[in-house]
């Protein structure tokens, strides 16, 4: 099974024109298209960006994608990535060549997005409740055979409003009964709610029951050794019920999928092989985060040997105590939600606040921050952090572009 974008689309990508919509770019740039920049590999801090900028590293991402690439053969799961992270079709291309199945999504409009450039495999990992968003679906997998699509239901309602919005469709959607956790996020808190979302969405003539579904880390990302228990435990419980509605699933294949980028391990070892031999499951991995990792959540949690490729780069604008540097990035720029950007050049410097346009960075006594310093950040949580950058440089260890990558939020 494989997935695909269109060449064409991505290809006029590199075929638009730069100019000042994209932030933090040299002014130099703007004429060229982003293959033309791309050609001359430019020296990027040599050619006059206007910070911050934020830039991805290749040799980061090359491990990124070849490391959780063989983890997953090795363990015979396959990956979704979750789309939400990056928001990149560029990005999301590299994905599919080294062996992802399809893309995960969070809402109908980013399952449009990727549409847009041709992505025929999607797990959309909410039940869908609004009906533009269902109308849009029916008409989508009515158009094009080759288009599959996976949405969540955790609720009866949900079904019937969901079997209501697609009134009309030739085609069923694809469903996965979403099995949640207590204090969790979405998705059904008992066995008898389970039992009785699977029998609605099997009995609507909209819908087709093809598995279930879960997420581990919603009540948290702690790795302590009580905390991975409970997600262990959670997961044999998805495994259990996916046994127990084995009579009720409308495909001979059925998808069993969880998994962030904090457990993904816990997933493989729960949820792939040992099926019994009258089911066919496939196991599939949402993690999306593993790609550009981080220098925060991400490097404390992960179990994968993965590389930080995402950084945001900022100067010194103001030094108006000894100990005290003021960064021009800000929450504009950067993730804070899961923690502060971390100086990398400075390892006694450490952000202690961030304005909408500025860091506070308390330095200790033999740091050097010159006003006009370009200093390199890194960050806790990619997902907020690509959501601020419509545009953004790959650059090898020489720090010469080798592609840019348009962001659609």
């Amino acid at each position: 099974m494989t997935a695909q974008l269109h060449a064409d689309r991505l290809a006029a990508l590199d075929d638009e024109p730069l100019d000042w919509r994209f932030k933090g770019l040299p002014a130099s740039w703007w004429g060229r298209t982003a293959a033309q920049v791309s050609s001359l590999r430019p020296a990027f801090f040599d050619d006059g960006p206007s910070g911050p900028v934020c830039v991805l590293r290749e040799s980061a991402l090359v491990h990124n994608l070849t490391t959780m690439s063989k983890w997953c053969a090795d363990r015979e799961v396959e990956l979704a990535p979750h789309g939400k992270t990056h928001m990149a079709p560029q990005l999301l291309a590299r994905q599919f060549r080294v062996g992802a199945t399809a893309v995960t999504a969070a809402t109908v409009s980013q399952v449009r997005v990727y549409r847009a450039f041709g992505v025929d495999r999607v797990l959309l990992a909410n039940e869908v409740v609004d009906l533009a968003g269902l109308a849009w679906l029916a008409a989508e997998i009515d158009a094009d055979p080759d288009f599959h699509v996976v949405c969540w239901v955790d609720s009866v309602a949900g079904v019937e409003l969901m079997t209501t919005g697609l009134a009309g469709a030739q085609r069923q959607l694809d469903v996965c009964v979403e099995v949640g956790m207590p204090d969790g996020r979405t998705g059904c808190r008992t066995d008898a709610e389970v039992d009785d979302v699977a029998r609605a969405a099997a009995a609507s003539p909209r819908l087709r029951l093809v598995g279930v579904s879960g997420y581990e880390a919603s009540a948290g990302q702690q790795v302590t050794p009580e905390t991975v228990d409970g997600v262990r435990a959670y997961l044999r419980g998805l495994r259990a019920t996916t046994g127990r509605l084995a009579g009720l699933f409308e495909t001979d294949t059925v998808i069993v999928t969880a998994g962030g980028s904090t457990y993904p391990d816990a997933v493989a070892d729960e949820l792939a092989g040992d099926w019994p031999a009258r089911m066919t499951v496939r196991t599939i991995l949402r993690s999306g985060c593993y790609l550009t990792h981080d220098h925060g959540l991400y490097a404390r949690t992960s179990p994968l040997p993965l590389r930080p490729a995402l950084q945001v780069w900022a100067q010194v604008v103001s030094r108006p105590e000894p100990e005290l540097a003021l960064v021009t990035m800000g929450r504009r720029d950067v993730s804070f939600d899961a923690g502060l950007p971390l100086p990398l050049s400075l390892p006694g410097a450490r952000v202690v606040e961030l304005n909408d346009q500025h860091a506070y960075l308390q330095l200790a006594a033999a740091d050097d921050a010159p006003v006009g310093s370009w200093l390199p950040f890194g960050i806790s949580h990619p997902c907020t952090t690509f959501d601020k950058w419509p545009l953004i440089p790959v650059l090898d260890d020489e720090n010469r572009v080798t592609a840019l990558v348009r962001t659609f939020f």
